[in-house]
């Protein structure tokens, strides 16, 4: 089977547990960063994609050209049916490839939130995973028009764009599920103390946060990788 491709925005992304819970499916991963100029590989040589978030808009084709090649890929990728899960960046370049709209939130998210799953998610493969009120890490202000023809699958009370599909195996979560400690404190500390008060917290709030609600979540981001992984070997 082919592998997956992780397709990452910064030079330091780490892909959280994303890595680790396709290798306890047999799964074996691409990563691809376009910042560091490697070439997007054919639809025929992968089996799917997860596109991860990063520090730019989606819109900054100019200043990050990769971008635009992303966009147009993600679209074909849509198109032939190749399973696909965005996060954050990624959930806005599937709103984006699908030609609908990506524009500033009003707010700057940090921290944990709550998540409220819509009645739709209870039988989607994915997002049946997690419960009303489960807690999930953001850190984005951008946010998206719904695509003509997907499903919302989960809103939150700041944003309420948080999740949907578009098809049968396109998805698209705006919060940061697949995030674990290591690559949390390197986001942190890339950021420094200035840069997180930017965004309206403390480093130490945020690491408080993650002591109470990381756990948690990192189990069901296994599940949503590993439910993913079954997408992906099913449609094969």
């Amino acid at each position: 089977m082919n592998p997956v491709l992780l397709i990452g925005h910064d030079k330091d992304e780490t892909f959280g547990l994303a890595p680790e819970s396709f290798a306890g499916e047999s799964l074996a991963v691409l990563p691809h960063r376009g910042i560091m100029g490697d070439e997007l590989p054919s639809l025929d040589e992968i089996s799917a994609i997860v596109l991860f978030g990063g520090s730019m808009n989606v819109d900054m084709v100019e200043q990050h050209p990769f971008l635009a090649d992303e966009r147009g890929y993600v679209r074909r990728a849509v198109d032939r049916g190749v399973p696909y899960l965005g996060i954050c960046l990624g959930a806005q370049m599937l709103a984006r490839a699908l030609d609908h709209a990506v524009y500033p939130a009003g707010v700057r998210t940090i921290g944990f939130n709550a998540l409220h799953p819509t009645r739709e998610a209870e039988n989607d493969p994915l997002l049946s995973v997690f419960d009303d009120g489960d807690m999930v890490f953001h850190w984005h202000e951008d946010t998206f028009e719904l695509p003509e023809g997907a499903i919302l699958l989960a809103t939150g009370d700041q944003v309420p764009m948080q999740a949907f599909r578009y098809g049968a195996a396109a998805w698209g979560m705006q919060f940061h599920f697949e995030v674990d400690r290591p690559e949390l404190e390197l986001w942190l500390k890339l950021a420094g103390e200035d840069g997180v008060h930017a965004w309206g917290k403390s480093t130490e709030q945020v690491i408080e946060e993650a002591d109470t609600f990381l756990a948690a979540q990192e189990r069901k981001a296994r599940e949503v990788f590993r439910r993913f992984a079954h997408v992906a070997a099913t449609s094969v």
